[in-house]
């Protein structure tokens, strides 16, 4: 894919080990998201890869109100970083 997965796990981890934890998987899939955004402004009639972007996308999100509802300063500081507006 077009995007560095172990990048991205070094930058977000809390600890040395970590790869799963809510903010990891949250900066995974809004990696995988921007790359796949990228895939349809070329292949715009991609409806089978769309559907697992929607997929992402819901994934995310629900990620995202956990983290919301159990750590707030956490969840404030990866919007910030990954630049998403909630």
């Amino acid at each position: 894919m077009g995007y560095d997965k172990q990048g991205v796990m070094t930058k977000f981890r809390q600890h040395e080990t970590d790869t799963g934890s809510a903010k990891v998987q949250v900066a995974m899939l809004t990696e995988r998201i921007n790359s796949l955004t990228d895939h349809f402004r070329t292949h715009p009639k991609d409806h089978h890869s769309r559907r697992g972007l929607l997929k992402m996308v819901g994934q995310r999100k629900r990620l995202l109100s956990y983290l919301r509802n159990s750590d707030l300063e956490t969840y404030r500081a990866l919007i910030q970083d990954l630049g998403l507006r909630h």
